[in-house]
Order: structure tokens, then sequence, then C-alpha cells
């Protein structure tokens, strides 16, 4: 069986997280919905995105290079999380799985990122 983007941790967390913003980001005040919904939804679908494209770069930089835009892609959706819980779009339920799932995302891209630079987990 062929290596998949699907089958890296990373993303697989990262995947969930998107389905929680979706589920949120729904129940926003209409007028965001080109605003911080829209924003939201972007940062946390470029997320998987990234992971997934990354995995099927060739050099070890390239690799490393999409995975470092998925982790700046995740940071900003640290950012969206807290401005939601603030402005009072999501309750803190929603806040506390909303991080929650946002740092098991986190740690896998990072130990995923460890393992590319240590040649280990370096897919084709």
């Amino acid at each position: 069986m062929a290596f998949s983007f699907k089958d890296i941790i990373a993303w697989q967390k990262a995947y969930e997280f998107v389905l929680l913003v979706y589920k949120a980001t729904k129940r926003f005040p209409d007028f965001e919905k080109h605003g911080l919904s829209s924003q939201f939804q972007r940062a946390a679908v470029s997320i998987v995105a990234n992971i997934a494209e990354g995995s099927k770069k060739l050099s070890k930089a390239d690799k490393l290079r999409m995975m470092n835009i998925a982790q700046g892609s995740l940071e900003e959706c640290r950012c969206y999380v807290m401005l939601s819980k603030d402005l009072e779009y999501i309750s803190e339920d929603e806040y506390n799985t909303l991080t929650y799932s946002i740092e098991g995302a986190s740690f896998y891209l990072n130990a995923y990122c460890k393992a590319i630079t240590e040649d280990r987990g370096f897919h084709d």
C-alpha cells in the first residue's frame, strides 16, 4: 500500500481541527461571513492542505518549507480561536475543545518536522 498524506498523524489531527472550525464558524454572526469566519476557515484548511502537499515533495527542504507554512497557518488559527472566544462567538467549552485540538495538531506537526529533519518519516 502506498504512503498517503492521510497516514500522517499531524494531518489527521489537523483535519479534526478543521472540522471543528467549520462547526464553530457556522454559528458566527452573518456579518462575519466574509470576515473572521472566512479567514479562520481558510487558515485551518491551509494547515491540512500544506501538510498534504508537502508530503509529496521530493527534497527535505521542500517538505520542511511546506510544513513551516502549515505551522504558520496553525498559529494564525490559535489567534482566531482566542479572538472568537473574546468576541463571544464561541462558548468556553468550544474554546477548550478547539484549543485542545489545535494543541494536538501542533504537537504532531512539530514531531513530524523533527522526523523529517532527522531523516525519519521522510516518505516519498
